[in-house]
């Protein structure tokens, strides 16, 4: 298997759709709780954030009117909330003759929602979002997001240091860095385009839930056709900037999961993963820098 990676250094794409189950510890006493060492004020925003996470909206409170879940942890809920899911989300883009992989964004993409409100099918009478008969489709299932509040934590210098474009050390990876539109590095979601956490947890009530949010006002289109005024005439935003906030503080301090202790064999696959070069590619650790958060500030932990 080739080792060239095309999309993403250790510290974008790989470490960023891996995920922090061997994490160093840091007093986590399971799945779905907060960091040990968080302020009073920190841990209430922990708590006011995990029940919007844990909410189901409705039509009636914004839901839709295209939508892939009812609410946060309709998708990311195994075993806990904040953890991984059955849920299959579609994905769909056209590669063009010049090369360049169209995300179909005027078309509705990159994200076709699998569900409508009964008042969007009643309008255009259709089930799920169409996608272009031409385009090639994808299917992505919902990972944990367990300390990623680390990894959006790590400085961008460490992300580019880790870039090596054109192998300058002959280790035959060819890490390259993804950017946003705006050319800041991305870090999260399909291909590492998202630069932050905040923008990452905003995006999803908008595009897996069909809510409107202060940076996302617009209930989107079907097909690149504007949806109907009548079909949710609720007042936008549907959900307040503080809700986003309090939701983006709950992900961002919501810890790793303890790591499991490693047997023999264990012990000799890790040491096989690095000899042979997985590591190279997967980065085994990072570190973060300072932080407003204290629990999150300066703080190496076990990415790959």
């Amino acid at each position: 298997m080739s080792m060239r990676r095309l999309a993403g250094t250790a510290g974008a794409i790989t470490l960023l759709t891996g995920l922090l189950g061997t994490a160093g510890c840091y007093g986590s006493r399971g799945a779905g709780d907060p960091f040990d060492g968080l302020t009073k004020a920190e841990r209430d925003r922990f708590e006011k954030g995990r029940d919007i996470f844990n909410r189901e909206f409705t039509p009636r409170t914004g839901l839709g009117p295209l939508f892939n879940g009812t609410g946060c942890a309709s998708c990311h809920n195994q075993p806990v909330s904040g953890g991984n899911g059955s849920f299959t989300q579609r994905n769909a883009s056209v590669l063009r003759p010049d090369g360049f992989c169209d995300p179909l964004v005027e078309r509705g993409g990159p994200v076709f929602q699998l569900f409508v409100t009964s008042a969007l099918e009643a309008a255009l009478g259709i089930d799920a979002e169409p996608v272009p008969a031409e385009a090639a489709r994808g299917l992505r299932t919902t990972p944990d997001i367990f300390g990623f509040g680390l990894l959006d934590a790590v400085p961008e210098s460490a992300i580019l240091a880790l870039a090596d474009p054109k192998d300058g050390n002959g280790d035959g990876i060819s890490g390259r860095v993804n950017r946003f539109f705006d050319g800041r590095v991305g870090r999260f979601g399909r291909k590492a385009l998202t630069p932050t956490l905040a923008e990452f947890a905003e995006g999803a009530f908008h595009f897996e839930q069909g809510v409107t949010v202060p940076n996302f006002l617009s209930e989107g289109t079907v097909g690149g056709q504007a949806i109907p005024p009548e079909v949710d005439p609720l007042p936008e935003p549907e959900v307040s900037g503080e809700m986003v906030a309090h939701t983006d503080a709950y992900v961002r301090t919501l810890a790793p999961a303890a790591p499991k202790s490693l047997d023999g064999t264990a012990k000799r696959g890790q040491q096989r993963f690095s000899s042979i070069g997985c590591a190279g590619c997967h980065v085994p650790s990072l570190r973060t820098g300072d932080h407003l958060i204290a629990a999150l500030a300066n703080r190496e932990f076990a990415a790959y």
